[in-house]
Parts: structure tokens; C-alpha cells; sequence
């Protein structure tokens, strides 16, 4: 039996006011839920959307690295959520091709990460300043790669020479370093480092990605367990190490309880995952979640993949 759920991401009414009852008894709080089931119903919103980068409901400031180029570009966002090419800079990144594994294989990672701290006081070899990246991430932990300390740095002072490449790091000018400082924020920033940097994705993929994701959203506010669980690849992994197994008795004693549940998402940003695995996508958004015995008000993210036969797979999520 489905419960009275009062939930909608796509309506502007307040929640809990006269309208949302209305609303509901009528029965269009779920009858706009299932309009976002369809892929269909995201198409037209994509038209005209600036889809070089993924997905942006709440653009950031990027930095795409290509180190097959040794490039470092530097895109804003617009008034029209269209990404502009501010600057280009010249970019070391560690002696070594390929993803990084281990601490010490002079690799720089391959994915899509935060910057996580200024840090204006640092050892003169690496320049006036240095911002330090999310690695590893979510993806990289679940996989067990190993390391730390990845930075956007600068070059030595005092014309102290150095080689042309870093342990893992991405390096530039020290006048180029301070500039970037001046124009971004590094709260609202994103790095996607690649070998060389993806091409543009078919909007269609985005528009059955956003349709799954509101599909995962309806089994879990009304309660349907199978569905739900489906969208779970037998291989997931949660931030704290939760198999699917476990997730799967954990989720069953959750959904036994049977409450009504609130969720909202917004701010979707969908991401093209970088690397060599093909239709893997970094999904990042603001959830809002309230039942009987659980608030949570915060950031949600999920890795998944986008199957050849248009189902969605979460591979992890925290």
C-alpha cells in the first residue's frame, strides 16, 4: 500500500503548504513524479544546454587537464550556465602515463576531483601557494588506490631548477598560479584530469541517466524494495565499505518500517567520468531527506554506469 508522500523536485510550491495537500489528494504530487520517469520529459530541457562538460544544474568553476597536452584550462560559467574558456595554461604532471595506483608511481590520477584546501604557506619548491585536491576520491578508495597529497602547485622560487615533470602533482607557473588564485573559488571549483580530455557525450545519454535517477528516487519514496535494489550493480561498495550484500539486508530492515518518506533532489550535475572505461558517470546533487526516524539535508553523490541496454548501475554512492 502506497503511503501519503509528499515529495516533488520539480515543484516550486512549498512543502507542506495548502497547495501541496491539494496536490496530493488529487493525486498530482505523484503524477509529476512519474513525468520525470521518462526520458522523454528531460530531452527538451537539454536543447540549447551547454553539455561539453556533462550536466550542470549548478555550475562550477572547471579546470580540465590533459596531460597528454600538459594543459591546465581554466572555464567559468556564464549567466546562461554556458562554460567560457578563461585560460589556458602550461602544465607538468607526473613522469609517468597512466592512472595512479600506488603512493610513489609518479602517476597523476585520472577522475574528477574537489579542491579541498588553500594552503598559502608551503615549501618554496612548489611555489607561492598550492591548492590541494579531493584525491583520493570515492571511486579511487572503493578501488583501492593509494596516496595522497595531490596539488595544483607552483614552480621553485628563486629560479631553483626542476625537472619537467612532477611525482603526481599538476604544476605551473608561479605568475599563472597566482592569477588562478585571484579568479576562482575553491569551494565552487572542479578538476577533471584525464590523458586527454573526453569528447562530447550524446544528450540523450543525460536525458535516460536523469529519468533513472528519478526512477531510483520514486522506489525509494514509495517504498518499493526490488526496484529500488535494482539499480544497485552486484559489485557496489559504499563510502564505508558496505558491499551490496549488506547494503541489501540493510536497506530491507529501512524499508520494512514502511514510513512515508520526503525526498528532494536538486542541483543534479552529471559528470562524464574520466578515464578509460566507457558510459561511467559522476553524479553529484542536494538531497533532502525526512521520514519519521531520519532527517539528512546535504550533498549526495553516485558513480554509476549506463548499461547497453539503457538501465542505470550504481557502482558506489556516499
Amino acid at each position: 500500500m502506497v503511503k501519503k508522500v509528499v515529495i516533488s523536485a520539480l515543484s516550486a510550491i512549498t512543502l507542506y503548504s495548502a497547495d501541496i495537500i491539494t496536490l496530493y489528494k488529487s493525486g498530482g504530487i505523484k503524477l509529476m513524479d512519474q513525468q520525470a520517469l521518462n526520458p522523454s520529459y528531460w530531452s527538451g530541457s537539454l536543447i540549447n544546454r551547454d553539455l561539453r562538460f556533462g550536466y550542470f544544474e549548478h555550475p562550477f568553476s572547471l579546470l580540465a587537464c590533459s596531460k597528454e597536452k600538459g594543459s591546465l584550462e581554466l572555464y567559468t560559467p556564464n549567466g546562461e550556465k554556458k562554460f567560457l574558456l578563461k585560460k589556458r595554461y602550461s602544465a607538468f604532471t607526473g613522469k609517468m602515463a597512466g592512472d595512479k595506483l600506488n603512493e610513489g608511481d609518479l602517476k597523476t590520477p585520472i577522475g574528477i576531483y574537489t579542491l579541498t584546501e588553500r594552503k598559502k604557506n608551503v615549501d618554496p619548491f612548489y611555489g607561492p601557494m598550492a591548492f590541494v585536491t579531493s584525491y583520493p576520491n570515492l571511486y579511487d578508495r572503493i578501488r583501492g588506490k593509494k596516496g595522497d597529497g595531490i596539488w595544483i602547485h607552483g614552480v621553485p622560487m628563486n629560479n631553483v631548477s626542476r625537472d619537467p615533470f612532477t611525482r603526481g602533482c599538476i604544476a605551473i607557473n608561479n605568475e599563472n598560479l597566482v592569477q588562478l588564485d585571484k579568479t576562482i573559488n575553491p569551494n565552487d571549483t572542479l578538476l577533471i584530469i584525464d590523458s586527454s580530455l573526453k569528447q562530447w557525450v550524446n544528450p540523450s545519454k543525460y536525458s535516460i541517466i536523469l529519468a533513472s535517477l528519478y526512477q531510483w528516487k520514486y522506489a525509494w519514496v514509495y517504498n518499493d524494495l526490488d526496484t529500488y535494489l535494482s539499480f544497485y550493480d552486484p559489485s557496489f561498495k559504499r563510502y564505508d565499505g558496505m558491499n551490496f550484500t549488506q547494503f541489501k539486508a540493510y536497506k530491507e530492515r529501512i524499508f520494512s518500517k514502511d514510513e512515508a518518506k520526503n525526498i528532494i533532489f536538486k542541483d543534479i550535475n552529471i559528470i562524464p567520468y574520466p578515464g578509460e572505461q566507457k558510459n561511467l558517470f559522476w553524479i553529484r546533487f542536494n538531497q533532502t531527506y525526512v521520514s519519521d526516524s531520519h532527517r539528512f539535508e546535504g550533498d549526495k553523490s553516485l558513480l554509476v554506469r549506463l548499461n547497453n541496454d539503457q538501465s542505470l548501475s550504481i557502482l558506489t554512492e556516499e
